[in-house]
């Protein structure tokens, strides 16, 4: 069951006991190789989400996320010659109004994603505001402060983290976050709606077939798709 956002709440003081701490430092070891291949190649890697804050449940994954891609090829062939067995292949776009973006799922749990497009800021501050990390900040057993899905700022202690509900204080929030105003009012707009009305679905997934280029993907995509090719021009200038 999706996790609801919290419209009130006060601060509350969450210690984690030793099989959470184990777990994550189970899962930051996972994302950590993964980084560390992908950077041994030059390829910038962030991770984000509860791994970045902490507060990992059983059913946290594992996104790297690369904000300044090179080819879709030698991401792939970086990860290969490592020893991961990619399992799928996907171009997503949540909305037509969305950048378009690839996702290289090693499993269930483990995914390489990377935008095909130019990033909005208010879409490249979706990672600041769920809390992101750098593989040096991981090494050394750094965590960050984040929204989490019940629009629940995660503010990392010594003994877990201190929650508190965001909605109302979208300001500060975004000045904590180094993120812009309207990216925490977009994602508190996007969250309390999908509480209302359920979750809608994306615009466009697509799984790539056999020996099928994200690049050529992209392409038949805005061959067909006039609201990808709308995306491409207004953010490609």
């Amino acid at each position: 069951m999706a996790r609801k956002p919290v419209r009130h709440a006060e601060r509350l003081e969450v210690e984690y006991d030793k099989q959470r701490w184990q777990q994550l430092k189970a899962l930051r070891v996972q994302a950590a190789g993964i980084m560390e291949v992908l950077e041994g190649a030059n390829i910038v890697t962030i991770t984000h989400g509860s791994i970045a804050r902490g507060d990992v449940t059983a059913k946290s994954d594992i996104d790297i996320f690369l904000p300044n891609p090179p080819s879709s090829f030698m991401i792939e062939t970086t990860l290969e010659n490592a020893g991961f067995v990619i399992s799928r292949r996907l171009v997503v776009q949540a909305t037509p109004f969305y950048a378009v973006k690839s996702y290289i799922e090693i499993d269930r749990q483990r995914t390489v994603s990377f935008p095909l497009v130019k990033m909005r800021k208010v879409e490249r501050d979706f990672y600041r505001f769920g809390g992101e990390i750098t593989h040096a900040l991981l090494k050394d057993d750094k965590r960050v402060a984040g929204v989490d899905k019940r629009l629940m700022l995660i503010e990392p202690t010594d003994k877990g983290h201190v929650e508190s509900s965001i909605v109302g204080r979208e300001e500060e929030v975004a000045k904590l976050l180094d993120a812009s105003v309207e990216t925490v009012f977009d994602r508190v707009h996007a969250l309390l709606r999908r509480d209302e009305v359920g979750r809608t679905g994306v615009f466009i997934e697509r799984e790539l077939t056999r020996g099928e280029t994200f690049e050529m993907a992209l392409k038949k995509l805005a061959d067909t798709k006039p609201e990808v090719r709308r995306r491409l021009r207004l953010y490609e200038k």
